[in-house]
């Protein structure tokens, strides 16, 4: 990725820091959307080292670390790092680091579950991020991630293109002032591919649908979102083979 587009990417999540960490605990989407089905793949978690990568404002980590979980986080924005590290008072480790650099802080087979929500759409190639979050869990760990469903992105970006990887753009107008943010639209073999070929087996894959409290406070994207998906979840899980 060039410098330029991660630098855009950055600098919208921090002028979105602040609104999106007051939001975050009850704003439709992620609230009633991403976070609960994101959660449901993963096993017990009390007692389990758990990597939350693109942790932005830490909320994810609140909810595990009351479960029991030990979570060490990052974001490569430092205000959210800052609002993750307020946010949790003191529990948990949070630090500064780019999702597309190596984790080269992190031991080898260190975590049971490894968590990146909505975070690897602004990353142009995921391999050396998919292959360090195989490097850092343990063999019988489990990785979950949610992503922008593909198939959703193709129709809102009105691409042409479906089989590219292509830079895109939109402006996000939910959490206060418009921002306009930076990531990448990619197609469903990618996503798979990224994983299979860099260490995973798909688990599980899913298709989710909001809960009854969304439609409360959105009731036009729950009709929508029980209609087409705007986001999937996937679990995977380390081949035992090493990788070559």
């Amino acid at each position: 990725m060039d410098e330029n587009r991660r630098d855009k990417i950055l600098s919208a999540y921090e002028e979105l820091a602040e609104s999106y960490n007051r939001l975050i605990d009850h704003k439709p989407h992620n609230a009633y959307y991403d976070r609960p089905n994101t959660l449901s793949l993963m096993s017990e978690v009390e007692g389990k080292s758990i990597l939350d990568a693109a942790c932005g404002p830490g909320k994810y980590a609140e909810v595990l670390l009351a479960q029991g979980a030990q979570v060490t986080g990052f974001d490569f924005s430092p205000k959210m790092v800052e609002m993750a590290k307020e946010r949790n008072k003191g529990a948990g480790t949070f630090f500064v680091h780019d999702l597309a650099q190596p984790l080269e802080m992190l031991e080898d087979n260190c975590f049971d579950i490894v968590l990146c929500a909505l975070a690897l759409h602004y990353l142009e190639d995921w391999t050396l991020t998919i292959q360090e979050f195989h490097r850092v869990l343990k063999p019988d760990g489990h990785l979950v991630i949610s992503i922008e469903h593909p198939f959703f992105e193709f129709n809102f970006f009105q691409s042409t293109q479906y089989y590219e990887v292509e830079p895109v753009q939109c402006t996000w107008k939910g959490f206060g002032k418009p921002v306009e943010v930076n990531s990448f639209r990619r197609p469903l073999g990618s996503c798979i591919s990224s994983l299979t070929d860099n260490g995973f087996y798909i688990d599980t894959l899913l298709e989710p649908k909001p809960l009854a409290e969304f439609e409360k406070l959105d009731p036009r994207h729950f009709k929508e979102l029980n209609e087409f998906p705007s986001f999937m979840c996937l679990r995977a899980v380390p081949k035992k083979e090493k990788l070559s």
